[in-house]
């Protein structure tokens, strides 16, 4: 007989039935890849008894390594912003392959108007226009940045909903053409000499910041706002979702477009971290943000899934990734261990929506 209790209004529930969070085994998951980094620390005779995260030499103020932390925080901040954008696309059944790109576009297009007009007393040697468009005030840059990303966003959103150009097809032909606005914008050259404050948006840990605080609007917006409501709503079943009278088309656009923005904002930041814009940033920024998402327990049929979980995800990409270097692991091997875990989170995604579907 199950165990159940009694509910408000006579109500019973089976306690039997209550699921565990998904983000507690991501959580649990991220806990035990530590420990084993920490255990192949003090085994593996090259190592020399080495501490993965622990302070075990007395460098710092803390127990902690603060150096291997702030490196793993900031390997993951600037593509945790696009994956936050990625994570709500996937939400709606969708897929977005043209980030990476687009955060080299958009990078190459906001330096242009965050230059300075003079370097060390001299005119500015990688300046695109003229002095019209130098020092100017750090908002337009950025304006400039998102609007462009919003731009591309409801070109991707209008393909998916208006065209029904499958997502996969929309997106992977915008990943050609900003990888090509990228390459032409300066003729492949790099553009640089920011302002100052232009320069503060990606300064020290501000790419944590922003992507920390951006990670705390959108999980407050997908749980209690009816634009979430609505986009969990169309990748449950988006037959319902438009029979219940929710504009399923526009919403989608909105959708693509917020990831878009989402996406750009991450090239300023990283541009503005780099002081430097170049073509080819943002190489396998969209694989590494959709592995955060999946890796979070976001589901790729759509319609299950959090910002938690996808802030989780990231921490145990990044984990994985500083891990890898701590152990000394060739780059090739890194590669095809990212590829592999990337692969697993999926089969383990499809094996617990079977369970769960077998279970009700």
């Amino acid at each position: 007989m199950a165990d159940t209790s009694q509910g408000t209004g006579g109500l019973t529930f089976d306690k039997s039935k209550r699921t565990w969070p998904n983000e507690m085994n991501i959580l649990l998951a991220l806990i035990i890849i530590i420990v084993i980094f920490e255990i192949l620390g003090q085994v593996l005779p090259y190592m020399n008894d080495q501490s993965f995260l622990f302070d075990t030499r007395g460098r710092f103020d803390t127990i902690f390594n603060e150096a291997r932390l702030q490196i793993i925080i900031l390997q993951v901040a600037i593509i945790g912003i696009i994956a936050l954008g990625v994570t709500q696309v996937i939400i709606t059944a969708g897929i977005d392959l043209s980030s990476g790109p687009l955060v080299a576009a958009t990078a190459m297009i906001a330096m242009s108007f965050a230059q300075t007009e003079l370097v060390n007393g001299n005119p500015n040697p990688k300046a695109i226009f003229g002095t019209w468009a130098m020092d100017l005030p750090v908002i337009i840059p950025v304006v400039i940045g998102l609007m462009f990303g919003a731009f591309i966003g409801a070109i991707n959103g209008t393909f998916v909903a208006y065209f029904r150009i499958p997502p996969f097809i929309a997106t992977l032909g915008m990943f050609l053409i900003c990888r090509g606005i990228a390459l032409w914008w300066s003729e492949g050259r790099p553009v640089s000499f920011p302002t100052e404050s232009y320069k503060f948006l990606g300064a020290g840990m501000m790419p944590v910041v922003w992507f920390l605080s951006l990670a705390v609007i959108f999980h407050i917006i997908l749980r209690y706002t009816v634009y979430g409501k609505h986009t969990y709503a169309i990748g449950s079943n988006e037959e319902a979702a438009r029979m219940s009278g929710i504009n399923v088309r526009r919403h989608k656009v909105m959708v693509y477009m917020i990831a878009s923005m989402l996406a750009a904002f991450a090239g300023v930041i990283l541009s503005a971290k780099a002081s430097t814009a170049q073509a080819g940033m943002g190489e396998f920024y969209e694989l590494f943000a959709i592995a955060m998402a999946v890796i979070g327990g976001i589901s790729l049929t759509g319609g299950r899934g959090s910002i938690i979980g996808t802030v989780l995800g990231a921490m145990v990409l990044g984990v994985i990734r500083s891990g890898f270097t701590f152990i000394k692991l060739d780059g090739s091997y890194q590669l095809m261990a990212m590829g592999g875990i990337i692969i697993a989170a999926v089969i383990l995604d499809q094996w617990r929506q079977k369970h769960g579907a077998s279970k009700s």
